[in-house]
């Protein structure tokens, strides 16, 4: 097994085309085209996590965050992130991120946590906008059924639990080939009218390439007239954190106690208290600051995320319970989740669980 087709099964999970546009995914260091040895996964790609996969024959770390995010104008081992490069390199590993892409997947770091805490009824906090895709094209009715079907197999026509889905109209077309042209139907200088199907079909913005592809290689006509537009609609798949219910409510206190067990945090820092029962938990992996209005509006009653600053506690506004429960920890189970993952999909190869341990806060 190559590099690439790992990485085309990690892909088939968290497609890189939902990352966030800040965001520095897929493969940073190394050959796609690498034969695997072992792969170690790992919430964060430190030295000791490089150590750790030489001495484990693993020449491709699959990681959560990624390693280089900002620019590197050169490699001199002056800072942590060059001489983690540099060691890669020079031991011929490669290093995979997804982050985001990752985060904002129904499947993802924030369907881990609900599923730690044992959340029902959950849903994506903030859908991610400009997610849908709609193609429109002109086929021949005779051709039409068929060009439909291929187009399903590259994966347009998924609309939640429904697959196939589509809407046509009938009508007539005109065009008239010029002296270089080669018609399918019609003939050379002459206004030719054919009766043509207009299809209607929707596709998630990461198979576009393999949909405008299976477009051109089974339209019958020379020149393929289509038209790709961005839809608004919301995608209820894809976006950042999730909401969800506990079986039962709790008492505020007793949830926190809940919260903090449950995700093996050593501290909640939190905003006051309401005197109210929780049952609505919302949850944002990492920094999540900019989604306090969201887990508002949601009607949560309490939003566990990362990295709030001070200031940013007073947004609570009585409305709910702004938990901070650790960066590290709000994501830890990530690595777990794409073991697991890894695993079932590649079962006959050697997947590590990263024992490294790449928390960089600690606590008295």
């Amino acid at each position: 097994m190559k590099v690439k087709e790992v990485i085309t099964t990690l892909e088939e999970l968290a497609p890189l085309a939902y990352a966030e546009d800040f965001d520095n995914v897929g493969l940073l260091v190394g050959d796609a085209n690498t034969k695997v040895s072992g792969v170690l996964v790992t919430l964060d790609t430190l030295g000791n996590v490089v150590d750790e996969a030489i001495t484990n024959n693993c020449n491709l770390i699959v990681s959560f965050h990624p390693i280089i995010f900002g620019g590197l104008k050169r490699l001199t081992g002056a800072t942590y992130v060059e001489r983690v490069v540099i060691k890669a390199i020079k031991n011929d590993i490669a290093i995979y991120s997804m982050h985001t892409a990752l985060d904002n997947n129904k499947y993802g770091v924030n369907a881990k946590i609900c599923e730690i805490l044992g959340l029902k009824n959950t849903k994506i906090l903030i859908p991610q906008k400009g997610t849908i895709k709609k193609l429109v094209t002109y086929v021949p009715r005779a051709e039409a059924a068929l060009l439909k079907d291929r187009l399903f197999e590259a994966g347009a026509g998924s609309i939640g639990n429904y697959s196939d889905c589509s809407f046509t109209n009938k009508g007539i077309g005109s065009y008239k080939a010029n002296e270089q042209a080669r018609p399918v139907k019609g003939v050379v200088s002459e206004v030719h009218h054919e009766k043509e199907t207009q299809l209607h079909i929707t596709y998630p913005k990461a198979v576009e390439r393999q949909v405008i592809a299976a477009l051109f290689e089974h339209h019958p006509y020379e020149e393929v007239a289509y038209e790709i537009s961005t839809l608004e609609n919301r995608n209820q798949d894809i976006g950042m954190g999730m909401i969800g219910e506990l079986e039962k409510p709790m008492d505020e206190l007793e949830s926190l106690e809940y919260i903090k067990k449950k995700m093996k945090a050593s501290c909640i820092r939190h905003s006051k208290l309401r005197n109210s029962p929780v049952k609505k938990i919302a949850v944002l992996g990492g920094s999540g600051a900019f989604a306090i209005a969201a887990a508002k509006a949601s009607g949560a009653d309490i939003f566990i995320t990362a990295d709030i600053k001070y200031h940013q506690f007073y947004e609570a506004e009585g409305k709910l319970i702004i938990a901070d429960i650790g960066h590290y920890e709000t994501e830890q189970f990530t690595k777990n989740l794409l073991v697991d993952y890894l695993t079932k999909k590649i079962p006959n190869f050697a997947i590590r669980l990263s024992e490294s341990k790449t928390n960089p806060i600690k606590y008295l």
